[in-house]
């Protein structure tokens, strides 16, 4: 019947009746859902022991150990631990789901089987959380029977009992560490081209390649300051705002200084001999130098880490050539007893022939390596200084005679040397000067320097050089200059020819070069 009280037709009626019924079979549908919904509520045994942490603002410190995964081994198994790291990787299969969690170069293996701690919806929603994500585990540390090849804790893994994300990632990545990871041209799967690293740095950095690179750049230079330290050497630091061009040529990034102009300097050079002057004797610094150079190759930066060192001498420049010999010799030692897993790890990805060197250092003059060149058919005039071409061949044929990737070329001509550098006593057309090379590309450029402030100004002004713009360098030398020289070093050409890399960009943390700006 309607509401106004007319009996409802049979159609109506017949309309009512469909209508009625597909609303209990709806409520029939519903109510086990609901029930199941419940059901499952009460069965996830987990809850409480996953999830997602609130952002954290330094609410509370709580008072527990986050182990490091190199700490994870069989003497302390059966013991449950927290670890915080990456979700590296994550798969699942019905009951039961492996992830691996990252920190830095270390990785292990955890696994969350369905059991009375671990619910399945605990383990859907382990299997949900976004790689790269950041999270805490809490499981017990159990052994092996078979080695984990494919984690650095081989040993062992973790059994979770919780986990929470404490910082998730996106669910697209712009690169995916694994092909980041692999090498280039290895069969048919993904690798990451140089750009796409750089512009993703960040993400690029946390392969284990990257990981090694530079904490082994790290024991460079860390190496490079014991070693000096030990012989008496004192760290000083350098402006790097100058008021004239430190090598005296046009590549330099001109910069406003308020109402006048500035450059960024090229080198610490003119600091460096100005220290030595006020009594220091020796010293060294590691800083970065700006050279405006438009080379786009593999081995130019237009910013990059200096390693230079400058120290006096009292009757001959080898006794600063040879301290430098010995210097590298202790990096490279250094380097081969500290960093064995590093440089095994980076050579993985980019297979190289270790790096060979000898002790004491191989000393060439300059005539003795053109005329090498030479009898290898190059055809180059005596004075004239190497091109890359014959810098890399020279390098070959070194290694060649004398097997060793690292030597000194001492005596270039003075033409293609800065106007501060001391000419040979014996011909004017020569220097008191070196390079240093690792695998036939030079990393050191070094000198006598001229410490007589008369001689000095005629150097200056053969290389047209404003005196006035360099008075204070020039003043410093009037007032007693012991007879110095010394050298500068780029850290990340070091590291790179060390290991045997193709490209400068990949020792450089965030490459500056003409092209690249950003991140």
């Amino acid at each position: 019947m309607r509401p106004d009280g007319v009996p409802l037709s049979k159609k109506a009626l017949k309309k009512q009746q469909k209508e009625a019924e597909k609303a209990a079979k709806k409520a029939l549908h519903k109510k086990p859902n609901e029930g199941e919904k419940e059901e499952q509520e009460q069965e996830d045994l987990s809850k409480g022991h996953y999830g997602v942490l609130p952002l954290n603002q330094s609410q509370e410190r709580i008072q527990r150990r986050l182990y490091k995964v190199s700490e994870l081994v069989p003497g302390i198994a059966g013991q449950k631990v927290w670890v915080r790291g990456r979700l590296h990787t994550c798969r699942s299969k019905g009951k039961q789901c492996f992830f691996v969690i990252r920190q830095q170069k270390w990785t292990i293996q955890v696994m969350a089987a369905q059991s009375e701690v671990v619910s399945k919806q605990m383990i859907k929603f382990i299997s949900g959380i976004t790689a790269e994500s950041i999270i805490d585990v809490e499981g017990v540390v159990q052994t092996v029977s078979q080695k984990i090849q494919s984690c650095t804790q081989q040993d062992v893994e973790l059994h979770a009992h919780q986990v929470w994300v404490v910082s998730a990632a996106e669910p697209r990545l712009p690169l995916l560490i694994e092909d980041a990871s692999r090498p280039e041209g290895e069969g048919e799967l993904a690798t990451v081209n140089q750009d796409t690293r750089l512009d993703n740095r960040v993400l690029d950095l946390r392969t284990l390649t990257s990981q090694s690179i530079f904490r082994l750049e790290a024991g460079v230079c860390r190496l490079f300051r014991d070693y000096l330290t030990s012989k008496g050497f004192v760290e000083i630091h350098t402006p790097k705002i100058i008021s004239a061009a430190s090598e005296g040529g046009a590549n330099v990034f001109e910069v406003t200084y308020f109402k006048s102009k500035a450059y960024m300097a090229q080198s610490p050079q003119l600091y460096k001999q100005m220290a030595v002057c006020a009594e220091f004797d020796k010293v060294f610094t590691v800083g970065s130098v700006f050279r405006a150079e438009d080379s786009n190759t593999h081995r130019h930066l237009t910013e990059f880490i200096g390693l230079d060192l400058e120290m006096a001498f009292n009757y001959h420049y080898h006794e600063v050539l040879e301290v430098i010999g010995d210097m590298f010799v202790n990096i490279f030692k250094g380097l081969q007893e500290q960093y064995a897993e590093e440089i095994s790890l980076v050579n993985k990805q980019f297979p190289a022939e270790p790096f060979k060197f000898l002790e004491p250092s191989l000393i060439l003059n300059y005539k003795d390596g053109v005329e090498m060149l030479k009898q290898a058919g190059i055809e180059m005039g005596d004075e004239e200084d190497l091109s890359t071409p014959n810098e890399k061949l020279l390098g070959r044929l070194v290694k060649a005679k004398y097997d060793t990737d690292f030597f000194i070329l001492d005596k270039f001509p003075l033409a293609v040397r800065p106007f501060y550098t001391m000419p040979d006593p014996q011909n004017p057309k020569w220097s008191n000067s070196y390079d240093m090379f690792m695998r036939g590309e030079e990393i050191l450029s070094g000198a006598q320097r001229v410490h007589d402030p008369e001689f000095l100004i005629k150097r200056a002004q053969v290389h047209k050089i404003d005196l006035d713009k360099i008075k204070g360098y020039i003043d410093s030398f009037r007032y007693g200059a012991p007879p110095h020289a010394g050298g500068g070093i780029g850290l990340e050409r070091v590291t790179m020819l060390y290991l045997g890399l193709d490209n400068i960009r990949k020792t450089s943390l965030f490459p500056r070069d003409p092209k690249r700006l950003t991140p």
